[in-house]
């Protein structure tokens, strides 16, 4: 259906309006959840192991409290199944017998003091038979201590093409290479926090903060043993997510309504820092080794790559990370014969799970590296040896997928050496550099770079099983309410979705309303996840305001361009006609995506986002510290609906990338977080932060052939940022410093000591 002629002449499109929940939170109106106002309400702590392994053997209730006015639940007290819904039912909700990390959830207690509630956790002991540990990933994948399942395996892949061994064996030149990243904390706003009713007459109702409504909802129902009807999960407004909203939200959920459950009262459960760091999901620490085949010129004539993650304890979603990782090892490089074993691997540290990026930012950082130290034994320049290998459209991917973006890679890589200025300040900080070396003072300048890609939405087939439904429905005063369990989380979701529905309806945005996230008002639209939302969930809050449209035109009401005040005549006249003005729209797989989950052969994704990112960094060869002066993020990420939060969006991605390349260490000690404070564990702050000038080229639309699979070619941009930032910054520093370090953070300490290992 046509555009009405105004809408078509100012689209709100590629405009910047204001966010659509900005004034509520800068003026302290949001309603976050230990804001939440909740009469007569208990106050839940956890208890947890503190011991990494073994067999929980009884539990003491010491004096000290007045303990009959506790509310305490164990395992014993749960209704249903004792497990986290998720992928796997291998996580349990409180620890019965078995224990498997330290922070292991035994004992949940609830109180209206909660200060008491703090002395009665410590006086909670556990009695626990320690049994062998296994903290080391390749300890454990050689198995000797089995820790999860037969074989401490998570999950494994491989992906296969053309024949790597024989290409190999012919190759003129071999590098070999070994590359890790730690773990690595979200470290969003505002720590994990619910609040939970419950009781036999009403059901669960969960208020949280939170990014999956319908993961906790099926936690929820599992653990009760309750129909789906008799769970309601409610998003409160969310201080951040980065995916430590996606998973870990089921389990304090689930202790919540527990507690709920005994009390027959509200029970508000929230974590100080403290507690937030030690007991959640952390991003999955990883190990790659990687023998590429080159001719003389550096071209790619075979990759054999071997990626590991270490999962934690239980499985939560190490499959899906561990997916992407594996797709995204080889690259935006064209290589005939790659062959990709990836592996998770279960440990005794807490679950890992999502973080921005999940599994991308681990294997690019390791396939970046290692051009880098081709580039460096072949003689050829980064960026060259990079232009020497680029992917191309009709070529194929690792998995072999044919690239159908609308894509040019040099051209993008022009642009970002450009833009730089990237040639002139090789030559320039390598001159300096001499100088400095040469005089004995310790500052060392250098440039580096990374290409790179990440896919949009879920991998392969996830979207067909996901089949996401969006509602759209208008009021008879034609206020137009858009349904989905999509979260706002601070990425402006409420109005990139009302821009979408403007742009189909030719509205207003004040009469345009996102329904707050809440299961019993809003259809599963699936995870606020995978740089999706825009994308996918976009995409059906597009088709289904067209439907809305369309419907209201078919019925003589509305014609082919009107005023505001005129389609709210049109759902007047509807809704006085007995009619009920509400559409769906659910995601059917575009033809010609087609993939083999056993295989792992096909479209891994519907369409990639593209980049070349560029840090200059100063390393003080005296303190073996590095900081980063500028950063230049250029990126083909479709069509921009919403320049200002797009670029925000790049801007935050890449301060977390610094963090995750020079500063945030995860110090552990027999599975435990050592620096589970802000304290110490150290994040870049704005003091920290370089400019970063960041770019966006749509080179489909320019070209007339927009991006076919999301609103407008609109693709996913949230977690493009945090793939490129970290192998960027290390290229930089081994300009600056001519040693190649292979694993991220790189703190002073590690610094210092790749550098003594090189003289």
């Amino acid at each position: 259906m046509k555009q009405p002629h105004e809408l078509r002449e100012a689209s709100v499109i590629g405009t910047s309006p204001p966010r659509k929940e900005g004034v509520a939170k800068v003026t302290g109106k949001a309603v976050y959840i230990d804001d939440l106002p909740v009469a007569g309400a208990l106050y839940g702590v956890t208890v947890r192991s503190r011991v990494a392994r073994g067999h929980l053997r009884g539990i003491t209730y010491h004096p000290g409290v007045p303990w009959e006015d506790f509310h305490v639940v164990t395992a014993a007290d749960i209704p249903g199944e004792n497990t986290i819904a998720l992928l796997e039912k291998d996580q349990p909700c409180l620890a019965d017998q078995r224990i498997n990390h330290p922070e292991e959830a035994v004992v949940l207690l609830a109180h209206p003091d909660r200060e008491l509630c703090e002395r009665a956790r410590r006086l909670c002991e556990l009695h626990i038979e320690p049994l062998p540990t296994v903290f080391d990933l390749d300890e454990s994948l050689d198995g000797e201590v089995r820790v999860w399942g037969d074989d401490n395996i998570l999950k494994q892949f491989s992906i296969d093409k053309g024949n790597v061994a024989e290409a190999l064996a012919t190759a003129p030149i071999i590098v070999e290479g070994d590359y890790a990243t730690g773990a690595q904390e979200q470290l969003y706003i505002e720590p994990q926090g619910m609040v939970a009713l419950a009781s036999p007459k009403h059901g669960i109702t969960v208020w949280g903060s939170l990014q999956c409504p319908y993961y906790v909802h099926k936690a929820l129902a599992t653990l009760f043993g309750f129909p789906k009807e008799r769970v309601r999960i409610i998003q409160c407004e969310t201080g951040g997510g980065f995916g430590g909203k996606e998973e870990y939200p089921s389990m304090l959920a689930a202790h919540a309504a527990l507690l709920a459950w005994k009390a027959r009262r509200p029970v508000k459960m929230i974590y100080d820092r403290h507690e937030d760091m030690l007991a959640t999901t952390k991003r999955h620490p990883s190990r790659t080794r990687i023998r590429s085949g080159h001719d003389e010129s550096g071209k790619l004539l075979a990759l054999d790559i071997d990626f590991r993650l270490d999962g934690g304890a239980y499985m939560t979603l190490s499959p899906v990370v561990l997916s992407r990782g594996g797709l995204h090892a080889s690259g935006p490089y064209h290589c005939d014969h790659v062959r990709i074993r990836a592996r998770a691997a279960a440990t005794n540290h807490p679950p890992h799970g999502a973080f921005r990026g999940f599994g991308a930012p681990q294997s690019v950082f390791a396939i970046e590296r290692h051009l880098d130290k081709v580039a460096a034994q072949l003689g050829i320049d980064g960026a060259e040896l990079r232009r020497r290998n680029f992917l191309a459209p009709g070529q194929t991917m690792a998995t072999g997928q044919v690239v159908r973006d609308e894509i040019d890679l040099p051209e993008l890589l022009d642009r970002a050496l450009t833009m730089s200025d990237y040639a002139r300040k090789r030559t320039e900080f390598a001159r300096l550099n001499a100088e400095s070396a040469s005089r004995g003072t310790p500052i060392r300048k250098g440039i580096g770079l990374a290409s790179f890609m990440h896919g949009a939405g879920f991998t392969g087939s996830g979207e067909r099983y996901l089949a996401s439904v969006v509602a759209v429905d208008a009021t008879p005063q034609g206020t137009v309410r858009i349904r989905a369990s999509s979260t706002e989380i601070g990425q402006g979701k409420d109005t990139v979705f009302t821009q979408i529905a403007q742009d189909v309806l030719g509205l207003p945005s004040h009469m345009i309303e996102v329904v707050r996230p809440d299961t019993a008002e809003v259809p599963d639209s699936g995870p606020t996840v995978a740089s999706r939302t825009v994308m996918v969930v976009g995409k059906l809050v597009q088709s289904a305001c067209q439907e809305l449209r369309r419907k209201l035109s078919e019925g003589g009401l509305l014609g082919e361009s009107y005023t505001p005040t005129e389609f709210a005549s049109a759902c007047d006249i509807f809704h006085q006609l007995g009619g009920v003005l509400r559409v769906e729209s659910q995601y059917q797989q575009p033809t010609g995506i087609e993939w083999d989950d056993k295989t792992y052969k096909g479209d891994a994704y519907a369409t990639y986002a593209w980049a070349v990112y560029v840090a200059e960094v100063t390393v003080d060869l005296t303190t073996y510290e590095t900081r980063v002066d500028r950063f230049w993020a250029l990126q083909d990420a479709g069509k921009i609906i919403h320049p200002v939060m797009a670029a925000g969006q790049i801007e935050g991605g890449v301060a977390q990338g610094i963090g995750f390349a020079l500063y945030e260490k995860v110090v552990w000690k027999e599975g435990r977080m050592q620096n589970a404070q802000m304290t110490n564990y150290i994040m870049p702050t704005s003091l920290d932060v370089p400019d970063i000038l960041v770019e966006f080229d749509d080179r489909a639309t320019r070209l007339g052939t927009p991006a076919a699979h999301g609103p407008r070619g609109a693709k996913g941009i949230g977690e493009l940022p945090l793939d490129g930032s970290a192998p960027a910054v290390a290229s930089a520093v081994q300009h600056a410093t001519g040693v190649l370090c292979g694993a991220v953070p790189m703190t002073p300490e590690d610094l210092m000591q790749a550098l003594e290992a090189a003289r």
